[in-house]
């Protein structure tokens, strides 16, 4: 009897193992993707079990390996080669191979050096198990003096004469700064923190109203002599194509859209003399994080910060446009809590490596808001409300609030602009449309030049 127990032991976990082998063997690639930006490469792949793996890093020539457990080579890994684009600003290109029986090893070799990140996802959304390389390059870029330099090579004579209102010769001390430190042998001025509206600037007789300004009459504005910056933040992006309308339109394409043809709209416009210029906090198709958008806008020290998204809903009937700004309590409506709640999971869906980041940290910069914030906030968007409703249909005819994360920068007004309902078939041909992506795009445009006419923005620091 013993013998027979003993032999049903050795049977039971001889099948064991082989269940366990046969499951390592049977984790089966599905897709790659490649999502090449300035700010950082990412390689995303995607099984249908969770994937283990070991990376290492060698720096001369650079290069990532990867060696894949439990995986065999098939024909979605062998596609990963071809889908490095030569314009890539980090990815020379990737091999791939069948290692060992059990093992695929990957070399993504790499323009420059970089710090990687590699972190494992859950199965989420249309999504299984996912394994992600970030790829940041190790000399970051620095969005504010890559934003003011540009501007500097735009102040020709040809250049300035063609922003509305702006002097040949324009008195910016943030771009005499960048001047400064890229002499030689000229020592590192620190940069100025970012401005602050004071209270009162923006006030009103109310959170929804503007203060008045007489007819035929254009208030005298003062000059304070620097560059004014709007950050413009496209919505979701790369593995988060955000809402997907009836007819395939995906909500991370047409908010890219809008918000490129603002740019070039802002870049070439002016207030009060004062020139413009726009900055996106995605440029491309990739994903970036919100705390990330916040830390952006930041960066650049921004005047304002417009996220701009296209709605959707569960059924095809909701319609027209809604302007969003933070809450500090409630939101203001159920609809406005559920959006907010749609838009934070971003991150859950475009992936976020979390082990990386310094979670209390995130959790400090985004739980501090302010009720000046808040209340400039309000103000510009009324403004933009107020411009939109004149191209289309408003689904709320007032600024709702909610918790939206993307919109806690303490320092900077901010809104969220949903354009339309993508999920509704006639609003998403809309957002399709050339005519009325130009017409939502000039009510935009003079929502925030009407917002800075009756709030100037403060001078920065001429002690730099």
């Amino acid at each position: 009897m013993r013998s027979d127990r003993r032999r049903l032991l050795k049977a039971g976990f001889l099948a064991l193992s082989l269940g366990a082998a046969q499951l390592a063997r049977g984790a089966n690639m599905l897709a790659v993707r490649v999502w090449p930006a300035p700010d950082y490469s990412r390689v995303t792949l995607e099984s249908d079990a969770p994937i283990q793996s070991t990376q290492t890093f060698i720096a001369s020539p650079p290069r990532l390996a990867v060696d894949i457990e439990g995986m065999q080579l098939n024909a979605a890994l062998r596609e990963l080669v071809g889908k490095v684009q030569a314009s890539d600003p980090n990815i020379a290109g990737i091999r791939v191979g069948q290692y060992s029986a059990n093992v695929v090893r990957l070399v993504i070799d790499l323009k420059h050096p970089i710090a990687p990140q590699v972190f494992s996802l859950q199965p989420v959304a249309p999504y299984a198990h996912r394994l992600v390389f970030d790829l940041y390059p190790s000399q970051a870029i620095d969005p504010l003096e890559q934003l003011i330099q540009e501007r500097m090579a735009a102040q020709t004579p040809s250049a300035a004469s063609q922003l509305p209102g702006a002097s040949a010769t324009v008195n910016d001390p943030l771009g005499d700064l960048i001047a400064r430190q890229t002499q030689p042998g000229a020592a590192a001025v620190p940069l100025p923190a970012p401005t602050t509206r004071r209270p009162d600037m923006g006030a009103s007789d109310g959170p929804f109203m503007d203060n008045p300004t007489r007819p035929g009459k254009t208030p005298a504005l003062p000059r304070t002599d620097r560059l004014i910056v709007v950050a413009l933040d496209p919505g979701h992006g790369g593995e988060d194509p955000g809402a997907i309308g009836p007819g395939g339109t995906r909500e991370k394409d047409v908010v890219l859209k809008i918000a490129q043809m603002l740019r070039d709209r802002i870049n070439t416009s002016s207030v009060g003399g004062n020139p413009m210029r726009a900055f996106l906090t995605r440029d491309a198709d990739f994903f970036v994080p919100l705390h990330v958008r916040v830390q952006k806008a930041r960066r650049v020290q921004a005047d304002l910060l417009v996220s701009i998204h296209a709605d959707a809903f569960y059924t095809p009937r909701p319609q027209g446009a809604s302007v969003f700004a933070l809450s500090q309590g409630g939101a203001t409506s159920a609809a406005a809590r559920w959006m907010a709640q749609k838009e934070n999971k971003a991150d859950v869906i475009g992936g976020v490596n979390l082990g990386g980041q310094d979670r209390q940290v995130q959790r400090a910069l985004l739980d501090m808001s302010t009720a000046a914030q808040i209340k400039d906030s309000l103000t510009l968007g009324n403004s933009l409300l107020r411009e939109i409703g004149s191209v289309g249909r408003l689904h709320k005819p007032r600024v709702e609030q909610a918790g939206f994360a993307v919109l806690k920068a303490p320092d900077i007004p901010s809104v969220l602009v949903e354009t339309a309902f993508i999920s509704n078939p006639e609003e998403e041909e809309k957002l399709r449309s050339e005519a009325y992506q130009k017409q939502l795009t000039d009510a935009l445009l003079r929502g925030i030049l009407q917002y800075f006419s009756r709030n100037p923005p403060l001078a920065r620091n001429r002690g730099l």
